[in-house]
């Protein structure tokens, strides 16, 4: 019994501190405002200047609060004399605490999505820069790239072209020997002029000429190679008197500077490329010259263009 009166007096006076406290609290706060502030500053002000509503509405619902949480301490109060009420109260407790490590839990997580959101956005925008590459890719694709259908040239240069090809196909045992006459009939072709190959060109030598005017003059010189062997690799009964005519003068141009050579003359170039040997051109066959695609050899009144 004497237990219980004590528990009682200790939650009453520690009821009445609770209130003292939101009293003072309340206090201080009512002369911290704004408003009031000034009518404790200068009274002859507050005759002068009108009172605004909204802070008239928020100086009402601020002691509005603060009436109401007394109320519901007094209310507590009461609850907290009652023994059996008092094990509600620590049970509220426990589910309150409960509340706030989920709320930790929640906030944490909200965090990690905020840095994950962060992250997906910058991956967006790496992603929106590599498409805004490829739409420029397939916009500027240069003229001289084949199309879908057409064969590839090499990249790597004629003799590059003929490993690739022969080490796709099947291997051939030592017994049926090597098909020397298919790697006999494989035409060199010229690879074409990469961007920092054109850069090294001097200018004095590129003068108005573009990339793709160069690999454009690439792409005519290997038509006229390909046109001209195809010739050469076929019989000379199997031609015609055109093709025959054509085989002859191939045959009469070579010397031993060019056995086992790719090249082509001015004649060639007009006849199957369909281009004018003009002084611009030349210009581009010397740029081609510098960057190691061909070289020349002359003789015999005519100018050969070997390709390296």
């Amino acid at each position: 019994m004497l237990k219980s009166v004590s528990v009682t007096k200790v939650c009453g006076r520690i009821t009445r501190w609770v209130l003292r406290v939101l009293l003072f609290e309340l206090r201080r706060e009512l002369t911290s405002h704004p408003f009031l502030k000034r009518s404790t500053q200068s009274r002859k002000q507050i005759h002068k200047t009108e009172m605004n509503h909204c802070e008239l509405e928020e100086v009402t619902q601020h002691i509005n609060d603060k009436i109401s949480m007394i109320r519901r301490l007094l209310e507590l109060r009461a609850v907290a004399k009652d023994p059996d009420k008092r094990g509600t109260l620590l049970k509220i407790e426990q589910e309150v605490s409960a509340i706030n490590v989920l709320l930790d839990r929640f906030e944490r997580y909200v965090g990690e999505q905020r840095g994950l959101l962060k992250h997906l956005k910058d991956l967006e925008g790496f992603f929106l820069e590599d498409e805004q590459d490829a739409l420029h890719l397939k916009n500027n694709i240069p003229p001289h790239m084949p199309k879908r259908g057409q064969q590839a040239a090499p990249q790597g240069g004629g003799q590059v072209a003929v490993q690739s090809r022969q080490t796709d196909a099947p291997p051939v045992s030592q017994e049926q020997g090597p098909p020397r006459k298919h790697q006999r009939h494989q035409i060199k072709e010229m690879e074409f002029i990469t961007v920092p190959e054109f850069d090294s060109i001097p200018p004095y030598m590129k003068g108005r000429v573009t990339y793709d005017q160069l690999n454009a003059a690439v792409q005519s010189i290997n038509t006229a190679v390909t046109s001209k062997y195809k010739i050469l690799h076929q019989p000379v009964k199997t031609l015609n008197n055109v093709s025959r005519t054509l085989h002859q003068r191939f045959k009469d141009q070579e010397t031993k500077d060019t056995k086992g050579q790719f090249f082509i003359v001015e004649q060639d170039i007009r006849e199957f490329a369909q281009l004018k040997v003009d002084k611009r051109f030349v210009g581009m066959l010397n740029m081609l010259r510098h960057c190691q695609r061909l070289k020349e050899v002359r003789g015999g009144g005519l100018t050969r263009f070997i390709l390296l």
